[in-house]
């Protein structure tokens, strides 16, 4: 979500200073208005890694959302799209219940890929029916890289930090207290006073369930925040479910500060 302009507090997007210090790549190249998916985020990722590697750099990248970055790192190959069938779909998930029936239709159809999309994600959902209707087979048929874990599609080591649950559902706690303190319900206001979010823009966690109160003139702003801590959590440990399966991973683990493992990171860079 950090791809889009405007969307700076909900995603913890890096601050001015950081990415003058380092530079930072696939970050505000898209307006909100605009659709993204890993498709275009596998374009964008790669080159932005060849071209670092053109200048005789190494590229560090850093992302949790399991699909997007197996769809850089392995050898995923994407179905074709249908604009209308995805027309189609989409005015059915906006409908009341819709998105509750389109997933049940996936959870028939494709278990697999179902225990691996939020059943609120009504984008993700769509796709995977959108792919299956088309093609006649499982969504998650689709791509080596889903359930193999063989050679990466150019040399990258993989490092995955480990936090005790009840430390991180603490953190996220805080995250998203923190990110109200800094103004995230007016940054989501001023998203609002513009042109319509495109789909993908407006599932980003915090701004979806904000964005649903504000449009509400008797939701509560404290329960979408609560709202949003639970499906970070639960977001959260589908990622630990999605990364735990891959082998190629080396773990480091800590109760404290992530940012102690540094030494222990860099090893495994340099080793």
């Amino acid at each position: 979500m950090q791809v889009y302009r405007g969307l700076d507090i909900g995603t913890a997007k890096p601050t001015a200073a950081e990415r003058a210090a380092v530079a930072h790549h696939v970050i505000d190249v898209v307006e909100p208005t605009d659709e993204w998916s890993a498709v275009r985020h596998q374009s964008a990722a790669r080159a932005a890694v060849a071209e670092i590697e053109r200048r005789g750099g190494r590229a560090l990248l850093v992302g949790g959302t399991g699909l997007y970055v197996q769809a850089v790192v392995d050898d995923l190959r994407f179905p074709r799209e249908d604009p209308d069938l995805r027309a189609e779909l989409e005015a059915w998930t906006a409908e009341p219940g819709g998105v509750a029936a389109a997933y049940d239709e996936l959870r028939r159809r494709d278990p697999d890929a179902a225990e691996k999309i939020d059943p609120h994600n009504a984008r993700r959902i769509v796709r995977a029916l959108e792919v299956i209707r088309l093609t006649g087979a499982p969504f998650s048929s689709f791509g080596p890289g889903l359930d193999q874990f063989g050679p990466t599609a150019f040399a990258v080591r993989m490092v995955g930090v480990w936090v005790p649950r009840d430390v991180l559902n603490d953190r996220i706690a805080a995250r998203l207290a923190a990110m109200r303190d800094a103004g995230l319900v007016d940054e989501v206001q001023r998203l609002l006073d513009g042109p319509p979010l495109s789909r993908t823009a407006a599932q980003a966690i915090g701004y979806k369930e904000i964005i649903a109160a504000l449009s509400d003139g008797d939701a509560s702003l404290d329960a979408a925040l609560d709202t949003a801590v639970r499906r970070t959590r639960s977001f959260a440990r589908r990622q630990r479910m999605w990364f735990r399966r891959d082998p190629r991973i080396t773990w480091l683990g800590t109760a404290g500060n992530p940012c102690d493992l540094l030494p222990e990171l860099l090893a495994t860079w340099t080793s």
